[in-house]
């Protein structure tokens, strides 16, 4: 049997995959991540330090920067049970994850369980069998570099954000945040806007032809697009500069609509000749594997999936062994990924579709961590997708991996293009064609693109047999208009690949940077795009005006730069901190100089270019509004701008329209047929909502709905709105509690509710015309959570009337105890062993979790 091994993971998943492919003498653990942390709160921090100058920073930095670890609420649980297991053991292994984050815990691990028997590093990059026990025999100690470069980036992260943050609440609002990384990418969104809000729209116009070749029918013809007039080129959208919309290049034909007019007239009937045909075949390679960024890039293109949604994904398939590791900045794969892929493209499309020879991506990106493959399906035979008993999101993510590593070691698509040219008077117009002679690697995958303009490698466009000298028959001539466009805002996607061209971050942080900027109300995502806000625009002006140097990308780029340069021990760490934080430049001094200077009244007005109508627009304690004195001069008028309006599309036009409600009174959209009452359209910060009656102090809280999500209000007719207004609608009694059933619209769509428990309306159900008989079918149902969380067992609810039941989860079933989650015993985490238990054995559970 031999000794008795313990081997430490960060999570329930990973220990699970891992138990598969090792002895019974074997213990697996889960950590569930780290189990100390600097303090988040003031009440984590411990007694002996409250009164210390830097508790409130959580490092000593009078003492070497030394951090102040605490454990976090629910960890000591964790620790006393992997000390326990100590006990029992010759040999740990601290298996968490390979990389800077993994090392990091393993070394917490070490300090804080202080084994007396052997303990060592054990790394592997994918979860596989042969993966597993190679990792047995090729343990090591922890790597002290990674560990303080991981260390000096929380601290960095620690002293950037606790010093500026404090700032921000003071000058403009409470809640407000600054990060290392964090404002740097915010400001890339911001300066993005402020390009739309200086681009000048241009027009310009051209002629496109639609023709045919032999007299071939109409559904047959091709398209042509002028080119030029009496040798010179008609202007096109290259022509102008992409930032500004500036006509730069007036060497060439920029024509109004009327010259296109003219021009096409002009053309009206004359001969068409095939000027010149031109032949020539290209080759078009792969894209490399997956990294940890063009995961991201792509999953967020085709899968509508964002960065967070990305990275949880890729754990999960990770941590069940379908992928190899998801942090890398490396499109290198091994030897057995190389083989694997080969022997799968053979398999499914034939030896024809495979490189001549094994290809390898070497390239690595700027500040690559260690020497991690790119990511891949795992093992040494890949998993078809079909075959994975995968689903959702986590098939749909497998699948993109599966195809692009296979596309990676298959043969290059080879095209040919084509292009006519054809003369007319004085004109020349051109068609283009294109064709897939071997679509090789087109077969598996195509990548895809941020722009929406760009034409797919897959696409094919044809084009008659034409031979020079030919006359072809003209169908229709039509002047077309074009608009200049501004700097398109960007996507998840296309923020991803600036902050890695630009060396802000690293990949395995731009999910987590992306989320903060949510969560803090600093951007705000419409359709695919992200659109920054008033307060994200705040931060921005703020720290350019006070902490420039902070918010350089080059400076921040700089500093990743030495944090990896620490990782390899070749830069002393405590002498960059103190350079940093308390140099006579450094940021201590820096802020506390600043602080004094900025006015907060200033702080909070934000300069907006395209606004000449009030002086800017301003942050209050309830959102962005703005501020002008009333046609006498005698008081001043206040009016919120909606939340979601971006700051490029604010106009002249939009203010005076809120002012003008705010002096006239809201709008009246007529009469409600039940109330009498008027109905109101009115704007608030969330946008804009109706409103039943004035408001008085008879009914000082009127009732009031939103204006539903995409609805233009002025097409919503009297009836539409009065339905909206009236909810929630009261079905009738429950049969059983003589309670209420009613149906309403929730921030999760449509539902019906009694007595604290809800449903989901079904697509085939109508909330306004569902009846009780109907409702009562619908609340008799099983409930489901959202994702894939089950009721597996309802207990009703305590004697405080907070709801008991028992729920499927990721890592298996748990107790929910009203808004609470708490982990089942092990003994009841077997499949069916939980409906072993009573009522009375959960409520001591809940019990014992506050303890």
């Amino acid at each position: 049997m031999g000794n008795k091994v313990l081997v430490i993971v960060e999570s329930p998943t990973k220990a699970k995959t891992i138990k598969k492919f090792l002895p019974s003498n074997y213990i697996i653990e889960a950590s569930v991540g780290h189990i100390r942390d600097l303090p988040q709160t003031a009440a984590e921090i411990p007694k002996a330090y409250k009164d210390k100058p830097w508790s409130r920073l959580g490092i000593d930095i009078e003492n070497e920067f030394k951090p102040l670890y605490v454990t976090p609420k629910g960890k000591g649980k964790v620790i006393r049970e992997l000390k326990s297991r100590l006990k029992e053991v010759d040999l740990v292994l601290l298996a968490t994850d390979e990389d800077r984050e993994g090392e990091s815990i393993s070394w917490h691990l070490k300090d804080v369980l202080k084994p007396k028997v052997p303990c060592q590093r054990m790394v592997f990059h994918e979860i596989t069998k042969k993966a597993i026990l190679r990792a047995l025999e090729t343990g090591r100690d922890i790597d002290m570099d990674l560990v303080n470069a991981q260390e000096t980036r929380r601290i960095l992260d620690r002293l950037y954000g606790y010093t500026i943050s404090p700032l921000l609440w003071k000058k403009i609002a409470y809640g407000l945040s600054a990060g290392r990384v964090q404002s740097p990418g915010l400001r890339l969104i911001v300066e993005r806007e402020r390009e739309r809000i200086l681009f000048s729209s241009s027009t310009y116009w051209d002629l496109k032809a639609s023709l045919s070749a032999d007299g071939a029918a109409k559904s047959e013809s091709f398209e042509a697009k002028l080119d030029s007039v009496d040798g010179r080129r008609v202007t096109g959208s290259k022509d102008f500069n992409s930032r500004t919309g500036v006509f730069e290049k007036r060497q060439t034909l920029l024509l109004s609509e009327q010259d296109a007019r003219d021009l096409a007239s002009r053309l009206e009937g004359k001969t068409w000749t095939v000027d010149s045909v031109t032949e020539k075949e290209n080759k078009t390679r792969p894209a490399p594997p997956f990294t940890t960024s063009t995961l991201q890039q792509e999953s967020n293109r085709k899968l509508r999936m964002s960065a967070r949604e990305t990275m949880r994904t890729a754990q999960r398939l990770y941590e069940k062994g379908f992928i190899t590791y998801m942090r890398t900045d490396s499109t290198i794969l091994s030897q057995d990924g190389i083989q694997s892929a080969r022997q799968a493209i053979e398999k499914l499309y034939g030896a024809e579709y495979l490189a001549q020879s094994p290809r390898q991506y070497a390239k690595k990106s700027k500040g690559a961590q260690e020497a991690h493959e790119a990511i891949r399906p795992s093992g040494e035979v890949f998993i078809p997708p079909s075959e994975s008993r995968l689903e959702g999101r986590e098939l749909s993510l497998y699948k993109l991996i599966w195809k692009r590593t296979l596309a990676s070691q298959m043969a290059e698509a080879r095209k040919a293009s084509t292009k006519a040219v054809f003369s007319v008077e004085d004109t020349l117009f051109s068609a283009t064609g294109t064709r897939i002679i071997f679509p090789g690697f087109i077969r598996a995958y195509v990548e895809g693109s941020d722009d929406p303009e760009v034409k797919l490698v897959s696409t094919e466009t044809f084009l008659p047999a034409l031979v020079e000298g030919q006359e072809v028959d003209p169908l229709e001539i039509n002047p077309v208009g074009h608009e200049t466009k501004p700097p398109a805002r960007f996507t998840e996607a296309s923020l991803v690949k600036e902050l890695e061209k630009l060396g802000i971050g690293r990949p395995s942080t731009y999910a987590s940077i992306i989320n903060t900027l949510y969560e803090r109300g600093y951007i705000r995502k419409q359709g695919t795009t992200l659109n920054p806000t008033f307060i994200g625009f705040g931060v921005i002006q703020l720290l350019e005006k006070n902490f420039t140097n902070l918010i350089e990308y080059s400076f921040t780029s700089a500093m990743e730069d030495t944090l990896d340069e620490i990782a390899t021990g070749t830069v002393d760490r405590l002498k960059y901190l103190q350079q940093f934080y308390l140099g006579d430049e450094g940021l201590q001094e820096h802020v506390e100089r600043q602080a004094k200077m900025i006015k907060p009244d200033e702080a909070r007005t934000i300069s907006m270019p395209q606004i000449h109508s009030v002086d800017g627009v301003h942050i209050g304690k309830y959102g962005p509004y703005i501020l002008c004195k009333s046609d006498d001069a005698t008081e001043e008028i206040h009016a919120s701008l909606p939340e979601d309006i971006a700051p490029a599309d604010l106009s002249d036009e939009d203010i005076i329209r809120l002012i003008e409600v705010q002096k006239e009174g809201p709008e009246s959209f007529g009469t409600d047929p039940d109330t009498g009452k008027e109905i109101y359209l009115l704007n608030g910060r969330y946008g804009p909502y109706f409103q039943l009656g004035e408001k008085s102090d008879d009914e000082p809280k009127p009732k009031r709905a939103s204006v539903p999500k995409g609805t233009d209000p002025s097409t919503m007719s009297v009836e539409e709105i009065a339905k909206i207004l009236h909810l929630p609608r009261i079905l009738g009694p429950h049969p059983d509690t003589g309670k209420e059933v009613i149906a309403n619209n929730g921030r999760f769509g449509p539902y019906v509710g009694h007595d604290g428990e809800f449903r989901s309306l079904k697509a085939a159900d109508d909330l306004y015309t569902v009846t009780l008989e109907r409702a009562l079918e619908i609340l008799a149902e099983p409930k489901t959570g959202r994702g894939k969380a089950t009721v597996l067992k309802d207990f009703g609810k305590d004697e405080k009337g907070v709801a008991v039941a028992i729920y499927s989860g990721r890592y298996g079933p748990y107790i929910k105890h009203g808004k609470k989650n708490i982990g089942l015993p092990k003994a009841y985490k077997s499949d069916d062993a939980y409906q072993k238990l009573t009522f009375e054995d959960v409520l001591k559970i809940i019990g014992d979790s506050t303890k």
